[in-house]
């Protein structure tokens, strides 16, 4: 593309990118008539070995026999809901689901009785597949107590159990059409409760295609799956990404900084994609006990700013290039992209600029008016990959994509006149933790189901490690005793781990607006200066 500079910042200069009419199981039937005999699931076990393996024509055999199963006893458009780690079972459900025309409900397997209760509740979810235990969480047990609740919830499916899974085949597997939801995915909103994200074939696959695209992912090549499934790094990116590049993808059930690398060893991985997190404790690995990871030319990296340090460590210790990338859910969920092209400067002081297909701009919140090149504003998109809305929820859907089709982000920003984007903070005050989206409404409202706690704030602050890590303020009624470890304990029983705070404080008053509405920069403030008075002191 010839050099242009912007006047504004608003660029569309990558929004012509072709945008196919494709389906995910159509995509898998392509690649196991062409690609047949290249391998396109490989087990990833706990231990850094490698268990069962399939070709694409093996994978598409599976698929099919489940997909009709599940057509013999759902409908097309009806819900099914998948609660496990990374396991083959889980990318074979998500492929069944599309080719038998089912929208699949993605579930994080470290939820809790009320977040599954949720879940299915609101997705009106027909089956759920899941394992029985994982990482100490009873999922067996707690879905068989939320099950009896639910009415429409038909089924509870051990994944693990084939027997169960793989019924008889005598379904007939309908016409899907591009535009057919294909996934929801929960993200946490600012009310305290998940919107669900309804995405289609044609958003999904289009995104993984172009993401492949963007990185010069080439064919037949290998991938490992560090970051969940449940999440579109890795059901989307990660699967279908493997899949437009007729590579095999290998799940690793959960993250482990020495297995990952011996399956990066093994298999000859050449791609994959993490959360920085991920790559800093790889590289300590990595340093500590050395492996052959020539294969290995790229990581993708989304959820937090890659610092330079970084971007250099994992080029000398992993021999890869670092990509970042910028998205949300409700946009499939690429927004922004480095290319490997782009210099080291701008991979690591900026989110990329608009990926392929995609129109992003930089607005004034109030007034809606584009604003100058390198002047913060909200980060908007535009393009085929946003949502086709929140699940049973136009009102949410109309405050996220306005009449012209734009997608708010709630993130703020600048945007230079070459098109690349930066990250300067958020118009809501959503924390993100180790790359995962987490919302204070939603940790409040399980601390005030307590009596004793008369009012709290929750909110990010810095962590070295992490990014940011959850702190709670609070209040608590006259005559209540601040114990740190019963709330802890509390959160812990009602939410996922890493949704419980890390850091507690007391308060006795709050800094208000004029309007009488927490001001929780100022607590953040104030936590800050806090830990530095500490540090400066010795204490």
């Amino acid at each position: 593309m010839t050099e242009q500079r912007l006047e504004k910042a608003h660029c569309d200069w990558y929004a012509d990118e072709e945008i196919l009419d494709t389906t995910i199981g159509g995509l898998l039937r392509e690649q196991a008539a062409a690609n047949g005999d290249a391998e396109a699931l490989i087990e990833g076990l706990p231990d850094g070995t490698s268990g069962r393996r399939w070709t694409y024509a093996e994978l598409l055999a599976d698929v099919e026999r489940l997909a009709k199963g599940l057509a013999a006893r759902f409908q097309p458009g009806e819900r099914i809901a998948v609660w496990g780690p990374n396991i083959p079972e889980w990318v074979l459900v998500e492929y069944a689901c599309a080719l038998a025309g089912l929208t699949l409900v993605t579930v994080n397997p470290a939820y809790q009785k009320r977040e599954l209760d949720y879940v299915l509740r609101q997705s009106t979810a027909a089956a759920l597949f899941l394992v029985n235990e994982f990482r100490g969480n009873p999922m067996a047990a707690i879905a068989k107590e939320v099950a009896a609740e639910i009415p429409h919830l038909r089924e509870v499916v051990d994944m693990l159990d084939h027997d169960a899974l793989f019924t008889d085949p005598i379904g007939t597997l309908p016409g899907v059409d591009t535009n057919d939801p294909a996934q929801i995915q929960y993200t946490s909103g600012t009310t305290g409760f998940p919107k669900g994200v309804v995405l289609s074939h044609r958003n999904l696959t289009n995104n993984a295609r172009i993401f492949a695209k963007s990185g010069n992912l080439g064919d037949r090549q290998s991938t490992i799956g560090l970051t969940p499934l449940f999440h579109t790094m890795g059901c989307s990116m990660g699967v279908l990404g493997a899949l437009q590049t007729a590579s095999s993808y290998c799940p690793l059930p959960s993250f482990d900084p020495n297995a990952a690398l011996d399956l990066i060893a093994r298999e000859k991985v050449t791609w994959t994609l993490a959360v920085p997190t991920m790559a800093v404790a790889m590289i300590a690995m990595q340093k500590a006990n050395p492996r052959d990871l020539s294969s290995l030319k790229m990581i993708g990296m989304g959820g937090a700013m890659v610092s330079p340090d970084l971007a250099k460590a994992a080029e000398a210790v992993l021999g890869s290039k670092s990509l970042v990338a910028y998205g949300q859910t409700e946009s499939s969920p690429v927004i922004t992209s480095a290319r490997p092209s782009d210099s080291i400067e701008d991979i690591t002081t900026t989110i990329g600029r608009p990926a392929l297909g995609c129109e992003v701009g930089i607005f004034n919140p109030e007034t809606n008016e584009i604003v100058a090149c390198d002047t913060v504003g909200e980060i908007r998109s535009r393009s085929y990959a946003t949502m086709l809305g929140y699940n049973d929820n136009p009102e949410a859907t109309a405050e996220a994509v306005d009449a012209e089709g734009w997608l708010h982000t709630g993130d703020l920003g600048t945007m230079d006149d070459r098109g690349f984007v930066r990250i300067t903070g958020r118009v809501r005050d959503m924390i993100i933790r180790g790359g995962e989206n987490l919302f204070p409404a939603e940790i409040e409202n399980v601390l005030l189901e307590l009596d004793e706690v008369a009012e709290c704030a929750v909110v990010g602050v810095p962590d070295e490690v992490l990014g940011e890590a959850v702190a709670a303020f609070v209040r608590m009624t006259d005559g209540a005793v601040f114990d740190p470890e019963a709330l802890r304990a509390h959160c812990r029983s009602q939410i996922a781990p890493q949704k419980c705070p890390a850091h507690w404080q007391q308060v006795s008053e709050w800094p208000l607006t004029g309007s009488g509405k927490i001001q929780k920069f100022k607590l953040r403030d104030q936590w800050i200066a806090e830990r530095v008075a500490e540090t400066a002191t010795g204490a």
